[in-house]
């Protein structure tokens, strides 16, 4: 609460003039010199509600100490009122300048000094409760954006590790997925790979929706999703409709593309299968024809399925499947998006179960 009223004036029948105007509602202080208010305004800031300065002083004069609390970027919140017998030109422009709110001559009367302070400071007062209201209804919203972040990713953890669960594995796979996207993003962030320039919050956007990148799979039959053997090629064109199942579950969702998870989610859904040299499906994309998210989330999915153990496959040894996906043998990747997962292998090594 701001209270007080600081008067800055080498005279003292001047300052008690003054307090004797606003004594009867505001606590007064005074100072002598302008190095007198400036450690005044420095330990009492927040509850000053108003400057009333001379100009010409010792030590340290009005103009001075504006300088001073302009350098410190001290009193910024305070409306300060030069009260001078020197009304000059030259030093109203100066005053100005500097941001005083008012200049009032010497000598004044006490009823209009009062009433031209009194409503600036009420204004000052307005204005710091609005934006108090503003900061506080903002911290309000963004907790809220907080909770519902929470709870969406909650949904989609339980609706991927469902469709994990259907499949005889742990769920296990979706949380690598989401960790190696991470770790790849960020890696290649720092390559300044091209249209990789994502913030933090980005990025662990993409890879909360890359724990939705097999989500079409809850439209694929059990007899094909968990056969120990090899798919025939009838069972594989099945197989290949998730992403394009998934895709189209994705797009009938409310407003999908006002929110980024989702519509990270759609473009990793129906692309992640998609191959540098355009072999992959569903749209045969080519090169850089195909997201970087969804890149990424490709050969993330490629070698948590080669390092972890499958209805239809033994786990392979962390590093051989790193090797295999170098040499080729698993898809032909993004050169750059190699170097990157060459870059981070002994990270992922040690971080990703």
């Amino acid at each position: 609460m701001r209270n007080i009223i600081l008067i800055v004036d080498d005279i003292e029948m001047n300052r008690a003039i003054l307090s004797s105007v606003f004594e009867d509602t505001y606590q007064i202080l005074e100072a002598e010199n302008g190095q007198e208010a400036l450690e005044l305004i420095r330990t009492r800031e927040k509850e000053i509600a108003a400057i009333l300065l001379d100009v010409v002083m010792p030590v340290m004069d009005g103009f001075e100490l504006l300088r001073c609390m302009k350098a410190e970027d001290t009193g910024r919140e305070i409306p300060v009122f030069l009260i001078t017998a020197d009304a000059s030109e030259k030093n109203m422009r100066e005053g100005f300048e500097y941001g005083v709110k008012d200049i009032i001559q010497k000598p004044f009367i006490p009823y209009f000094v009062r009433q031209r302070i009194n409503s600036v400071i009420e204004l000052y007062m307005t204005q710091e409760q609005l934006r108090e209201t503003v900061e506080h209804q903002a911290a309000v919203i963004e907790a809220k954006v907080e909770e519902v972040s929470k709870v969406s990713r909650s949904v989609i953890e339980i609706l991927a590790l469902a469709i994990e669960f259907r499949s005889g594995e742990t769920g296990l796979h979706v949380q690598n997925i989401h960790d190696l996207t991470k770790i790849l993003l960020r890696r290649l962030r720092e390559k300044k790979f091209p249209d990789c320039s994502f913030s933090d919050e980005q990025i662990e956007l993409i890879a909360t929706a890359s724990m939705l990148h097999d989500v079409g799979k809850i439209a694929v039959p059990d007899n094909i999703l968990n056969k120990p053997g090899k798919l025939t090629k009838d069972e594989f064109q099945i197989m290949k409709q998730h992403s394009l199942t998934g895709a189209e579950m994705l797009e009938k969702m409310t407003d999908i593309q006002a929110n980024p998870v989702f519509s990270y989610a759609y473009d990793i859904c129906r692309h992640h299968h998609e191959r540098w040299d355009g072999t992959g499906y569903p749209d045969g994309l080519k090169g850089n024809e195909n997201s970087i998210c969804a890149q990424v989330v490709a050969l993330a999915d490629v070698y948590d399925a080669l390092t972890h153990k499958r209805c239809y496959k033994p786990a392979i040894e962390k590093a051989k499947a790193a090797e295999m996906i170098v040499n080729g043998e698993c898809g032909v990747f993004n050169p750059l998006l190699i170097e990157a997962f060459l870059d981070i292998r002994e990270q992922i090594i040690m971080e990703v179960e």
